[in-house]
């Protein structure tokens, strides 16, 4: 336990994980504009650093968990930012959702200070960021994710080193496209049968033990009946990460018609004030277009 960790994006996904370094007995330094997280953090046990670039020059680890590419290069980049800070021989780790490109890109400067990187995002939204038992699929060098599996360990239980830097971002973008199109296949199922007439409930009890059941079936459907769209993975960020997914595709010849229609249909929740919805929000799109709500009989 003798890594001094430092962490910087305290949000719904990192402020648990966060949480979780401080259980297991890591010295932690954290850094957020949100002093609010910042000081939930501090409370429990972890120091406040100004900014990326102090956390940096107080890590051995660097954790990133942030919203999109731009913000992992700002926090990292620039002038006040962890490579700034960070002594040769430390690891920066980002957990976030961002494009591939833009990961390669900036393991490449760090490694030019002699900082090493992996990119490691995460799958399982806020539950498994709470209890620890995230999937972390990881990109970079071997002996850097030997290193440093102890502190993912703390974070996760399915810690996967895919290949080299990109390639967990990589896999990630493929979570993506999975676990949302899952959710909207499901939805046009809900609303068919709401509009059908039948007690959904009773029709999500019957099928999810056979072929149609699944992880994103068995999360997401009790919520959807409870009307319940608090965030666990904001329809923004998942709108951000099949943009990725889409730039990511088209940058190597892969064509992806369901989802392109998937992005579509995110640019339309948006646009219908629904962005800071929970992904299984997206049922509310077929909703609409069938003017029917999914719920508990009544």
């Amino acid at each position: 336990m003798s890594k001094k960790i430092g962490f910087i994006g305290l949000g719904i996904m990192g402020k648990p994980m966060a949480l979780n370094l401080l259980s297991k007995g890591y010295e932690l330094t954290v850094n957020d504009l949100n002093k609010e997280a910042v000081q939930t953090l501090v409370d429990a046990g972890a120091t406040a650093a100004d900014s990326a670039k102090e956390v940096g020059a107080n890590s051995d680890v660097i954790i990133t968990m942030l919203p999109a590419s731009h913000h992992v290069q700002q926090v990292v980049l620039s002038e006040n930012g962890v490579l700034n800070g960070a002594n040769k021989g430390a690891v920066i780790i980002d957990m976030s959702s961002i494009s591939p490109v833009v990961s390669q890109e900036i393991a490449a400067q760090a490694e030019k200070q002699g900082v090493d990187m992996l990119d490691a995002p995460v799958s399982g939204g806020e539950p498994k960021a709470i209890d620890g038992t995230l999937a972390i699929m990881v990109g970079g060098k071997e002996e850097v994710f030997e290193q440093v599996k102890d502190v993912l360990s703390a974070m996760g239980s399915e810690i996967t080193l895919v290949g080299g830097n990109g390639s967990g971002t990589t896999a990630k973008l493929a979570n993506q496209v999975i676990v949302n199109l899952n959710i909207a296949a499901m939805s046009e199922a809900l609303v068919l049968a709401a509009k059908a007439g039948i007690d959904v409930e009773k029709m999500y009890q019957a099928i999810r033990g056979g072929l149609a059941g699944s992880a994103v079936l068995d999360a997401k459907v009790p919520l959807i009946l409870d009307r319940n769209f608090v965030a666990g993975g904001r329809i923004d960020i998942n709108l951000k990460d099949i943009s990725n997914v889409m730039e990511t595709a088209h940058n190597i010849g892969v064509p992806m018609p369901l989802s392109s229609h998937l992005l579509e249909i995110f640019h339309a929740l948006k646009v219908d004030g629904k962005a800071a919805d929970d992904h299984g929000g997206i049922v509310q799109y077929y909703e609409k277009l069938a003017n029917v709500t999914v719920g508990r009989a009544e």
